[in-house]
């Protein structure tokens, strides 16, 4: 089976969670495979219905964290496997942050891969923290410069609300709001310009009568 997916589940202290695609076959090697990222800009939330996006830099995980990313269910719980005992690959591609996970170590493993398989976990999502980001204002899309840490890979239970991640949303709703200062800053200084070249006007009148 195949799953694509793009929606965000609430994030716990700093971390933030973004769902993503994956695939897990019926095969006897119980491997599940996928891309916790791609490098391509997504749609992130809807504020006030305008659209807002985000997009990881290639080279965001340089440096970042990846030594012991665990595989848990919704997060939380038991590990099923894990990068530092060798049951978990992370490499980056061309298209993202790619991962190969072997659930074949164990009796819980290897029903976990069944379960996934059946379709009892219909997403799955990664766990991260944010080193360095910025906004482009032009484009309303956050952009993920360097990724701090990678916790964990996780199938989820339930779709998740892209608008209930608390620190995109905080992020955001900043920027929106330094948007709007700067629209109003611009517009006095436009009323001000105005209101002198006026000024400047009826003045040159005044000496030309």
């Amino acid at each position: 089976m195949r799953f694509q997916l793009t929606e965000m589940k609430k994030m716990n202290n700093d971390r933030e969670y973004r769902n993503m695609d994956f695939r897990a076959d019926g095969a006897k090697d119980y491997t599940v495979e996928g891309h916790a990222t791609t490098f391509d800009r997504y749609m992130l939330m809807e504020i006030d219905g305008v659209d807002y996006y985000e997009q990881i830099e290639p080279d965001a995980f340089k440096g970042a964290d990846m030594s012991d990313v665990v595989f848990r269910v919704d997060h939380t719980g038991k590990v099923y496997a894990r990068s530092s005992a060798g049951t978990i690959t992370l490499d980056i591609d061309e298209t993202g942050l790619h991962h190969v996970t072997d659930l074949s170590r164990t009796e819980g493993s290897r029903a976990l891969h069944e379960d996934i398989v059946a379709g009892n976990y219909p997403q799955m999502s990664f766990a991260f923290t944010v080193e360095e980001e910025h906004f482009d204002a032009d484009t309303r899309t956050r952009i993920i410069d360097r990724i701090k840490k990678v916790y964990d890979i996780s199938p989820v239970t339930f779709p998740a609300n892209p608008n209930t991640d608390l620190y995109a949303r905080e992020y955001l709703d900043g920027e929106i709001k330094k948007a709007e200062a700067e629209r109003l800053r611009r517009e006095e200084m436009e009323r001000r310009d105005s209101e002198r070249r006026e000024e400047l006007k009826k003045k040159i009148m005044g000496v030309i009568k």
